[in-house]
């Protein structure tokens, strides 16, 4: 895939993050492995100042303080750095979904956590989510793409009380299951994924402001988690 390119409608968001400048990557004071991690780093930052829009090879490289060819050297183009972000991002998904629902048992209450751990992330990593829904950016035959999708996954099927009796099968990020849950699932991961990119877009904030005892658009996602039921009870 050749660099992302277009508009940028986030260029004027205010620098918060830098990498230090490491000079050419010939003499780069870095220890042996770490600079894969120092441009995926420097790839977040560009991502969250200048939005998808502002991520290139050179971008990612300039805000590392490296060579141009050092990001194409480590992942083979912009498809490749924006697929090992991704995977670092669906990673962290599933510890923000694991996190949430580590110390809740009842059922039901798992299935709240979990969709709070999925729109707590969200809500912390709006580029990044944004980055993450963007597959005909991304190259999900990358193996790590393929594993952290795969935990992301095992992250969902969390709101089961008793998840899938096998593993997902090769590239295949959900293991088999029978239709019914496969429904129950998808209406939940609709359902959440949906609160997640209109919160984030800013979509929700004009309907809390018009509805009595709603301070905000977050305390409207939090109450809608709380109001649907889904079928799962049905299915256990």
């Amino acid at each position: 895939m050749s660099e992302v390119s277009g508009r940028n409608p986030t260029a004027a968001r205010t620098r918060k993050h830098s990498v230090k400048p490491v000079g050419d990557e010939h003499s780069k004071p870095y220890h042996h492995g770490s600079l894969p991690q120092a441009l995926l780093r420097a790839a977040e930052i560009v991502l969250e100042r200048d939005g998808i829009g502002g991520l290139s090879l050179r971008a990612i490289a300039r805000e590392a303080g490296v060579s141009h060819t050092a990001p194409q050297h480590h992942f083979g183009d912009t498809s490749g750095v924006l697929s090992e972000l991704a995977a670092h991002g669906f990673m962290r998904l599933s510890a923000s979904m694991a996190s949430h629902a580590e110390a809740v048992h009842d059922a039901s209450d798992r299935r709240g956590a979990v969709a709070r751990g999925y729109i707590d992330f969200a809500k912390k990593n709006p580029d990044l989510m944004r980055l993450m829904s963007r597959g005909e950016m991304l190259d999900s035959s990358r193996p790590s793409l393929i594993e952290a999708r795969k935990a992301a996954a095992a992250g969902l099927t969390g709101v089961f009380n008793k998840g899938p009796s096998s593993e997902p099968s090769g590239n295949a990020p959900f293991a088999p299951m029978d239709v019914t849950k496969a429904v129950a699932l998808t209406a939940a991961w609709a359902y959440v994924h949906g609160l997640a990119l209109l919160l984030i877009d800013g979509r929700l904030n004009a309907l809390a402001a018009s509805v009595q005892g709603i301070r905000d658009a977050d305390e409207l996602v939090a109450a809608a988690i709380e109001h649907v039921t889904l079928t799962f009870e049905k299915i256990e």
